[in-house]
């Protein structure tokens, strides 16, 4: 009676450790040959659209290799996809964006839960417990109950007899057309390479596309507006089309007639052309003096090199009388001028030498001076420009010139501004 007391018991603790650990049927049972989930496995969270067939006890694999099990699937009842929880063994290292994918181990075998590092970006971080797969980066592979009934619709009048009238028609068209259907394929993928070398220009202009047409865009009511307002102008336009055919007649008129006239005279121009040739050598070769004459020309009968003298006197007004080009004194006194010709005894003119006028009282210094031996001439008109420069009104710096001060025999009180008076003619 004990005994089986004893056995009771035992049953019933069972089931009650049955009971509280959600006990799910065979599905809470480990099967054997699963895979070793070590001591210390984490789980995991994917999403899936659909989990065709795949039930709770299914594999995990990395690379074709066990390395956890489903754990159970559940709906979210928000965006209606289901929730996979796995089991991965900790000793497994994956990145945190890895991707997962449902499998199928053979043509009719199970279905299990492939991860793996993400192929088309950088691995990050690492995938923890608790973490969950999101369904953007899950994917699973196409049944063969889909493939089988998409090639029943193609097989039961789903285009079949098409595809053969098709194959047919095509070998009917391209029979002895080979060489030009080679030379064709040829000329195509030099076209596609060149498209594919200059992929980097499309795409440049594909961007300035974009950019002129969001440029647009925002000028909407600017182009509204301009076009709006270029309408008058063109009913204008429309309005004057007759004059503006008829003008451009006119044009197309006078460039016939333009035409004809170069034409009939290209000869005689060509020829005038030549004639001239040797008219324009001859003013190239005389440029030079050409010139130089030219500096000639407003300053006639002296040169502009006069122009760099500067000549001055003290005005009786007040203040410097400046003058350029040259200052000259005109003696119109005859008994000066004619000094030296005399009439001989036979009514024949002579001309005296120099030094026998001098010596005879003929000729002499200007103002009633007498006339001093060359060298002392030539120190009085040292000293003379001496005292010049030093009386030399202030303000005209280092002007080069001569001071024209009044003659010794002029009257400063009765000669007009700035100009000496002139002795008297003697007979």
């Amino acid at each position: 009676m004990t005994a089986r007391w004893q056995r009771a018991g035992a049953l019933a603790v069972g089931v009650l450790l049955l009971g509280g650990c959600g006990f799910r049927g065979a599905y809470s049972v480990s099967l054997p040959g699963g895979a070793d989930l070590g001591d210390d496995p984490y789980t995991v969270e994917v999403e899936f659209l659909d989990v065709l067939d795949l039930v709770p006890q299914s594999g995990v694999r990395v690379a074709d290799v066990p390395v956890g099990r489903v754990d159970g699937i559940e709906l979210d009842e928000e965006d209606w996809t289901a929730v996979v929880t796995i089991q991965v063994n900790g000793d497994v290292d994956l990145p945190a964006n890895a991707v997962a994918a449902i499998q199928q181990s053979s043509l009719l075998g199970e279905k299990y839960v492939e991860l793996a590092a993400p192929g088309n970006e950088e691995a990050e971080g690492r995938l923890e417990d608790g973490a969950r797969i999101t369904l953007d980066r899950t994917n699973r592979n196409v049944e063969v109950e889909e493939l089988l009934g998409a090639l029943s619709l193609v097989l039961n009048g789903g285009g079949l007899a098409q595809l053969q009238t098709i194959n047919r028609e095509l070998g009917d068209a391209l029979e002895g057309r080979e060489a030009e259907i080679k030379d064709t394929l040829g000329q195509l993928d030099t076209f596609i390479g060149g498209l594919d070398e200059q992929r980097a220009e499309i795409n440049r202009a594909l961007d300035r596309s974009d950019e002129l047409a969001r440029t647009l865009a925002e000028r909407t009511a600017t182009i509204e507006t301009a076009l709006d307002t270029i309408g008058p102008g063109l009913d204008v336009i429309n309005e004057q089309r007759g004059l503006l055919v008829s003008m451009l007649e006119g044009l197309a008129r006078l460039g016939d007639v333009g035409t004809r006239v170069i034409n009939a005279s290209a000869t005689n121009t060509i020829e005038d052309l030549k004639l001239l040739q040797p008219i324009l050598s001859q003013l190239a070769a005389a440029g030079p003096d050409l010139a130089n004459s030219l500096e000639l020309l407003l300053t006639y009968p002296f040169p502009d090199s006069s122009l760099s003298a500067l000549n001055y006197r003290q005005a009786q007004t007040g203040g410097t009388a400046l003058f350029t080009n040259m200052t000259a004194t005109v003696d119109l006194d005859l008994t000066q001028l004619l000094c030296r010709y005399v009439v001989d005894q036979s009514g024949a003119l002579r001309e005296l030498p120099l030094t026998e006028a001098l010596s005879q009282g003929k000729c002499g210094a200007e103002g009633g001076g007498t006339v001093s031996p060359a060298g002392e001439e030539s120190t009085a008109a040292a000293q003379q420009s001496s005292q010049s420069s030093e009386s030399r009104p202030a303000g005209l710096g280092d002007a080069t010139g001569q001071v024209m001060d009044q003659l010794p025999e002029s009257d400063p009180a009765a000669s007009r501004a700035g100009l000496p008076l002139v002795s008297e003619v003697g007979p």
